[in-house]
């Protein structure tokens, strides 16, 4: 008796379609809702299906922190959030961080210091930042650099973006 081969018996069914669940979240201040697949990515949600880019995928891996985005007012790494854990959650990406088109205190703050040069982690580094200057609105030296540790700049301007930080507190260190 012959025996299907392996190959028609595992084909996969290609008219199915993943199960999507519906996320609602206050996104910048606005209530957005979308349908995602349940492996949907927080970070994949923002830049695909609602067209806020300014998280960035870099490693992919959680470890660069070009992805950070603020929920609830705290950082999370959106390449290792499933979209479908914020429902009903209040996020904050950087296209939201200005308030009636005036800059954040640090995005004006990175601006004036010339902070970033190739951009890859001025959105995580600026949002990361911002969480601090909530928590902490003077914030000592030692607390910005062991706060800001782990974030990769490839561009290697930690300094400036610890200045910008100080600049935006309004201590005036720059060393």
């Amino acid at each position: 008796m012959d025996e299907p081969s392996s190959r028609s018996r595992f084909r996969p069914e290609t008219n199915l379609k993943p199960r999507e669940i519906s996320v609602t979240m206050n996104l910048n201040g606005e209530q957005r809702t979308l349908a995602v697949a349940p492996w949907t990515t927080l970070l994949d949600a923002l830049r695909d299906r609602l067209g806020l880019t300014g998280a960035k995928k870099g490693c992919d891996h959680g470890q660069c922190g070009a992805c950070t985005v603020l929920v609830e007012g705290r950082r999370v790494n959106s390449c290792l959030t499933l979209a479908i854990m914020k429902d009903g959650a209040h996020i904050t990406t950087i296209e939201g961080l200005a308030a009636d088109g005036v800059l954040h205190p640090l995005q004006q703050a990175f601006i004036d210091v010339q902070a970033v040069q190739c951009g890859a982690c001025y959105n995580g580094m600026t949002l990361k930042g911002a969480e601090l200057l909530s928590r902490n609105a003077k914030p000592a030296e030692a607390e910005i650099r062991d706060f800001m540790n782990g974030h990769l700049c490839r561009c290697g301007t930690y300094d400036r973006i610890r200045r910008a930080i100080h600049r935006a507190a309004g201590t005036g260190a720059t060393r």
